[in-house]
């Protein structure tokens, strides 16, 4: 029987090389591992500048300066391509950005790729009706899927934005501050809609500012290149 966590990010370094001749390199956090299960909602939280974008982004195969082991589902990272660990581990950033005429084409640009081998089928495969539905649940009502992407507000982006990514179905959900710039019903009906992809076997980091929703399976604080898992009050170690 495999024992091990669905994901899993092992030995996760970070070090930002030096911008000019007068700087030196920064190690912005070194040997950090966590796993986690399906299902799992991991809060990250730290003081701002900590690394908690960059642990993500490592997670998600898109930090340059990041190296470490990654395995989802007993498979490492180096058995995926780029492209198709980004499909199953799938990094929202907070300032997430929309192309696209109109909303239901942003929404659907991930269907026009090639890795999922639909192109040309994206309205059929994702048709209005489940992008309104999905919206609604977020608290989107107003959103027009006819309205141009550059028209909407940061909220509002960032909702449309976590609708996209949450439709592709990741494994694994990487979400940066996704509730930044929402009030508080709004914040709540996102958590809500997360908490039912997890409900679902998705498993989900957040990081976040706000206090405890009462969600989280665990939270881990990043802070001076050290992970502690504040649920069991001890340090993360590999």
């Amino acid at each position: 029987m495999n024992m091990r966590p669905f994901f899993e990010a092992m030995s996760v370094s970070c070090v930002v090389p030096a911008q000019s001749p007068a700087d030196d390199e920064r190690t912005v956090f070194d040997n950090l591992s966590f796993g986690m299960e399906r299902g799992d909602i991991i809060d990250l939280v730290g003081p701002s500048g900590s690394g908690k974008s960059s642990l993500l982004t490592a997670c998600a195969r898109l930090n340059p300066h990041a190296h470490g082991t990654f395995v989802l589902d007993g498979v490492g990272s180096d058995e995926f391509s780029a492209q198709q660990w980004r499909r199953d581990v799938s990094y929202l950033p907070q300032k997430p950005i929309l192309t696209g005429k109109d909303v239901a084409e942003a929404i659907r640009l991930p269907w026009t790729l090639a890795i999922r081998g639909k192109e040309g089928k994206a309205a059929r495969l994702l048709p209005d009706e489940r992008i309104r539905t999905t919206l609604d649940a977020m608290g989107c009502e107003d959103i027009d899927l006819t309205r141009a992407p550059h028209d909407l507000s940061g909220g509002q982006a960032a909702r449309v934005a976590l609708a996209r990514t949450l439709l592709t179905d990741p494994k694994v959900l990487l979400a940066d501050e996704v509730e930044a710039g929402l009030d508080d019903d709004n914040a709540s009906k996102v958590a809500a809609i997360m908490a039912d992809a997890a409900a679902h076997g998705m498993a989900i980091i957040r990081i976040r500012h706000r206090p405890p929703d009462g969600r989280a399976t665990r939270t881990l604080m990043l802070d001076a290149g050290r992970l502690t898992d504040l649920t069991r009050d001890k340090e993360v170690r590999p």
